[in-house]
C-alpha cells in the first residue's frame, strides 16, 4: 500500500506541512469480462521521481497505465491526483489536470506533420502563438530530428522518430506527470540509449515521469523507485537500485541466472 502522506518535522511554532504524493493509486482493480487485469494494485509517485514499473508481458503494465490516464475504468480502488480522487474523471479531463501520457505502440497522427501533432498536444491550453512557439523550440531542442523534418508527415518518420515525437506531444501539454508506456518497444539499440538520454535530461529537469518499460536494467537505472508487477498484483516493490541487484530480479528479468 501507498505510504501515508509524509510530515516534515516543525520548529517550535511552525505549522507541518503534509507531503501528498502527486499520484496516489490505491487497490486498483481492473477487469475484461472474466479476466481480471488488476488485482488490488497500489503504488505511488511523488513530485520530481521517475518511477518505474516492470513485469513481463500482459502482466498488465499498460492496463495499469491507461487506467491511470483515464482509458480504462476501474472495478475498484482509487486513483488520486494532488490529493484529488479522479477514479471516475473521463481520461480528457485529465489531460488539463496535469497529466499526460506517451502510449505504447506512438500512436502519432499519420496524416499530421510533425509540427502539427505537437501542437495538437497542448489543445487544452489555450495558450497563445508566442507561447506555443516557445514551447515547439523547448522540443526542438530536445528533438533535434523533429525540427529537421517538422514539416513532413508524422506516418512517413522512422519508429524512433515517431517514438520521440509522442514524447514531446505529451510534453506540449506542460505535463506534471509525465506517463512513458514502453518508449523503447521495437527500437534499435542505438535509438534505445537516445530515448533514455532524452529520460535522464528530463529527470534532470524535474520532470515527474512514471515509466512502463521492457529494458528492465536501464529503467531501473534511471528510476528512483521501482514495482515489479506480475499477473496484475505488485510483488516487489523498493528503490530502483536495490531492485537492480535482487536476485529474482536479476533472474526474471535481467536475464541473469
Amino acid at each position: 500500500m501507498p505510504t501515508a502522506a509524509r510530515c516534515r518535522r516543525s520548529m517550535p511554532g511552525e505549522v507541518i506541512v503534509a507531503e501528498t504524493p502527486l499520484l496516489q493509486v490505491e487497490g486498483l482493480e481492473v477487469r475484461y469480462g472474466a479476466i481480471e487485469a488488476l488485482k488490488g494494485v497500489s503504488l505511488e509517485v511523488r513530485q520530481g521521481e521517475v518511477v518505474t514499473i516492470i513485469g513481463g508481458n500482459g502482466a498488465g503494465k499498460s492496463t495499469l497505465m491507461k487506467t491511470i490516464s483515464g482509458l480504462e475504468p476501474a472495478a475498484a480502488g482509487r486513483v488520486l491526483f494532488e490529493g484529488r480522487d479522479i477514479t471516475r474523471l473521463p481520461g480528457h479531463l485529465r489531460v488539463p489536470l496535469g497529466i499526460a501520457q506517451s502510449p505504447e505502440g506512438r500512436q502519432v497522427f499519420p496524416d499530421q506533420t510533425i509540427r502539427d501533432n505537437l501542437l495538437l498536444g497542448a489543445y487544452h491550453r489555450n495558450a497563445g502563438a508566442a507561447e506555443l512557439e516557445a514551447d515547439l523550440k523547448l522540443q526542438f531542442e530536445t528533438f533535434p530530428r523533429l525540427q529537421e523534418r517538422q514539416r513532413q508527415m508524422a506516418g512517413t518518420i522512422s519508429g524512433g522518430e515517431q517514438q520521440m515525437l509522442a514524447i514531446a506531444r505529451a510534453l506540449m501539454s506542460r505535463p506534471k506527470l509525465l506517463l512513458l508506456d514502453e518508449p523503447s518497444l521495437g527500437l534499435a539499440p542505438l535509438v534505445v540509449r537516445k530515448i533514455f538520454g532524452v529520460i535522464r535530461d528530463l529527470k534532470a529537469r524535474g520532470v515527474t515521469i512514471l515509466l512502463v518499460e521492457q529494458m528492465a536494467n536501464q529503467a531501473l537505472a534511471v528510476a528512483e523507485r521501482g514495482y515489479v508487477i506480475e499477473t496484475g498484483r505488485i510483488t516487489l516493490q523498493g528503490r530502483g537500485a536495490d531492485l537492480r541487484r535482487d536476485p529474482k530480479v536479476r533472474a526474471a528479468y535481467l536475464g541473469e541466472h
